[in-house]
């Protein structure tokens, strides 16, 4: 199915709605029904009707009928935050007693639900260095259930061989679990792969303009019925219809706006590769990169996400530059049009820092769609201000 024909026909019966461009939003909670015998039948299958908007809804198919064909995945559902989308994944997939193998510091409240939440039911996880398929060999155990991964990494980009993992992982009947947010199915394709279920944030990149939050898990139509009809719908964690026509609009411009950023990011990259105050950049699609190749391999972009180690002697240069950026703002998350900023220092007490350890000294930088000259100029004077 063409990239053009999914962002902008596919899922789309215009004749339904006056032929209108865009797709109006059916802001409505629920729907009616002319007979008993209707309502019978949606009672028995809500997953295959319009009943509820807690479930399904006419605004939030076409996102989600779009997002499956991005994905090349069977089906998808669509949840208000990343966060609900990974949290769902994976208490469909486990059960009390199980054990979970996970990529070292996977996002961060996956990794609370490992550490705080799935312990309350006796679900143990092993946290592993995954750019080795023997690692993951190493950490399974009997009751293995669930293999998660996060390729690239949203700070140090580690990579795991996504087919090398899927292959193990049928072989020992485990389901595979991707956060797939740095890439998009854009950039790469883990269900393609031999991935089960991948996760992407569409806050970032599927929005495009910082103004919504939401969270897509696809996978088989089987798995996302299943999953429909305990995790889904029990919890109420589904998209609303506005959420979803906000990034419906996203969808449109996404290549667009991933092809800009990208050849933004590279002239960003160039500019800190060469400047004193910068010890080392940290990019899968740059040659200097510890997995670039696996990184060509299986990525077709790296979008706008990269880490830079600044050269500091204390914590008060590193939160001077970062303050001193007077176009490039201090905020989590990534993927909308303004280039944002995370100093990993902002994790540490001022007396934990450690200027020997590069990883205090991490800057994690997001290029947005602004022209680069006018993001490396702001880089240039925040890095003249340093002491």
């Amino acid at each position: 199915m063409d990239l053009s024909y999914i962002l902008n026909e596919f899922a789309e019966e215009r004749e339904n709605y006056f032929n209108a461009v865009s797709p109006p939003i059916m802001q409505t909670s629920n729907f009616v029904f002319n007979t008993v015998d209707e309502m019978r039948k949606a009672f028995a299958d809500e997953y295959s009707v319009f009943l509820y908007s807690r479930g399904k809804n006419p605004t939030t198919e076409i996102l989600r009928k779009k997002l499956a064909a991005l994905d090349g995945a069977e089906d998808c559902l669509v949840f208000n935050s990343g966060a609900a989308a990974i949290f769902a994944a994976v208490f469909a997939n486990v059960k009390s007693g199980d054990h979970i193998v996970s990529v070292n510091k996977p996002y961060t409240w996956a990794q609370r639900m490992f550490d705080v939440i799935l312990p309350r039911f006796g679900i143990t996880t092993t946290y592993i260095d995954g750019r080795a398929i023997e690692n993951f060999e190493r950490a399974i155990l009997p009751n293995t259930t669930v293999i998660y991964l996060e390729s690239p990494n949203s700070w140090d980009y580690a990579l795991q061989d996504l087919k090398a993992v899927a292959e193990l992982a049928k072989s020992e009947n485990i389901v595979t679990i991707i956060d797939n947010s740095y890439c998009t199915p854009i950039y790469q394709r883990p269900i393609e792969m031999g991935i089960d279920l991948s996760i992407q944030t569409a806050t970032k990149y599927i929005s495009g303009h910082s103004d919504t939050l939401g969270g897509v898990l696809s996978g088989s139509k089987k798995m996302m019925e299943r999953i429909f009809n305990s995790e889904f719908m029990t919890v109420g964690s589904g998209i609303q219809p506005f959420n979803a026509w906000l990034l419906i609009r996203g969808l449109r411009t996404l290549p667009a706006r991933l092809d800009r950023i990208t050849v933004s990011t590279t002239k960003v990259i160039d500019f800190l590769k060469k400047h004193p105050r910068v010890e080392s950049i940290l990019f899968p699609l740059d040659e200097t990169f510890p997995q670039y190749e696996l990184a060509k391999k299986q990525m077709s972009g790296g979008c706008g996400l990269l880490t830079f180690i600044i050269k500091a002697a204390n914590i008060q240069q590193i939160e001077k530059f970062c303050e001193d950026l007077q176009h490039i703002f201090m905020a989590v998350s990534w993927g909308g049009h303004e280039s944002l900023i995370i100093p990993k220092c902002s994790s540490l007490q001022p007396h934990e820092f450690d200027a020997v350890n590069p990883e205090h000294r991490m800057l994690r930088l997001y290029v947005g769609l602004e022209e680069p000259a006018y993001l490396i100029k702001d880089l240039e004077q925040a890095f003249e201000k340093m002491a």
